[in-house]
């Protein structure tokens, strides 16, 4: 039997086939070489230099012995291929008095290399290593084994591949563990300093006539610093559990913090925040919040604007309207989100569909939806 009649493609097809597939198995390559762009502060180093930097001269910075020149050279082909560098050629003549020519390359930042700058007041590196990090990724080496467990009284039915790995759950590991703790927080903290920049310019408006804001899960107050700045008429509290909000101070007159419980009582607001919270939690502990932050608008004694709920999460399926196009990977970004979810929490990414049903459930009459934050979006919901 000829290879084509045994798996039903042609030899062109069964190569690119094979393509895809290893394409999609060293996918983890892509994010480690990152990383190891990060811990060796590459982004930094070329930065520093002031333009276009040289191989030889990138080395110098990074502190690495020239024996490993060809290796970070083939470091920064995989990188600059991502994007993540741009590359240039250079020539020029060695000494003035010899003709022969000499094609020097040279690196330069991109915008996503950017935003790794260590001191850039948009670094995302905390929120790259907290991903990579072997607690967050090797539970994904359970999935297969978690995915065969039958429901009934077997415990690990109901837990996630991260509790089968680590014995407990995402947030009591983060609670007993200062070091995977902090770098949760300050990956959290890290996307709220892009986010709520980008919210405060592009969706501006989601906020006027607002007295009062609650920030719920609002960890360090970045996102909420962000909004009191740009709105000084709207009070705005930080509302997380104690231990997180313990000792925190706000830095203008319109800014508070707040200890407490979301799944017992939130504080009364015109507007409760939800920036990146809801998909931690499956739908029955999201329509419990959801009708907490209902009861908290209901009391609020404040007037101005309309009462309502403000989601930042991911809607699968929709990706910046700006865009003439559904975006392929920012799509694939949320599917991969979803995943994490599935992998570390009890929590999903949702379709609109799926938004909509839990909005209803807790008693939310309608909502709008507004793609401006990429692959997220901006959910206002009402009562």
């Amino acid at each position: 039997m000829s290879l084509s009649n045994e798996v039903g493609a042609t030899s062109h097809e069964l190569l690119g086939a094979q393509a895809q597939l290893w394409n999609h198995i060293f996918q983890f390559i892509n994010s480690m070489s990152l990383k190891c762009a990060v811990q060796l502060g590459i982004a930094d180093v070329i930065h520093n230099h002031g333009q276009p930097i040289s191989l030889s001269e990138l080395m110098a910075g990074l502190k690495v012995h020239p024996s490993k020149a060809h290796f970070v050279s083939r470091l920064m082909r995989i990188l600059v291929h991502s994007n993540f560098f741009a590359q240039h050629h250079h020539v020029h003549h060695d000494r003035a008095d010899v003709e022969e020519e000499e094609t020097v390359v040279l690196y330069s930042l991109t915008p996503a290399s950017r935003l790794l700058l260590k001191d850039g007041s948009l670094n995302t590196t905390p929120f790259l290593l907290m991903i990579l990090d072997p607690v967050v990724t090797t539970p994904f080496h359970l999935m297969g084994a978690w995915l065969k467990i039958n429901g009934g009284d077997d415990p690990a039915a109901t837990c996630t591949p991260f509790e089968m790995e680590n014995g407990m759950p995402f947030w009591e590991l983060g609670a007993r563990e200062p070091r995977f703790g902090n770098l949760f927080n300050e990956a959290m903290e890290a996307d709220s300093k892009l986010i709520g920049r980008v919210v405060v310019e592009e969706c501006g408006g989601v906020f006027e006539g607002l007295k009062s804001l609650m920030d719920v899960g609002g960890g360090s107050g970045t996102m909420a610093k962000a909004i009191a700045n740009a709105f000084p008429n709207i009070n705005c509290t930080v509302f997380d559990q104690p231990h997180v909000v313990a000792g925190l101070q706000g830095t203008t007159h319109n800014l508070g913090f707040m200890g407490g419980d979301m799944f017992e009582e939130i504080p009364p607001a015109n507007a409760i925040l939800l920036k990146w919270i809801m998909h931690d939690w499956n739908d029955e502990e999201s329509v419990t919040i959801l009708k907490k932050c209902r009861e908290a608008i209901s009391l609020s004694k404040n007037e101005g604007g309309n009462k309502k709920i403000i989601i930042i999460d991911i809607v699968v399926g929709y990706v910046d309207n700006k865009k003439k196009m559904m975006d392929k990977k920012s799509i694939e970004t949320q599917l991969m989100f979803d995943m994490l979810m599935m992998s570390i929490l009890p929590g999903k990414e949702r379709s609109k569909s799926e938004w909509e049903k839990i909005f209803f459930a807790a008693g939310f009459t309608h909502y709008n939806i507004t793609h401006t934050l990429g692959f997220r979006s901006l959910i206002e919901v009402y009562p």
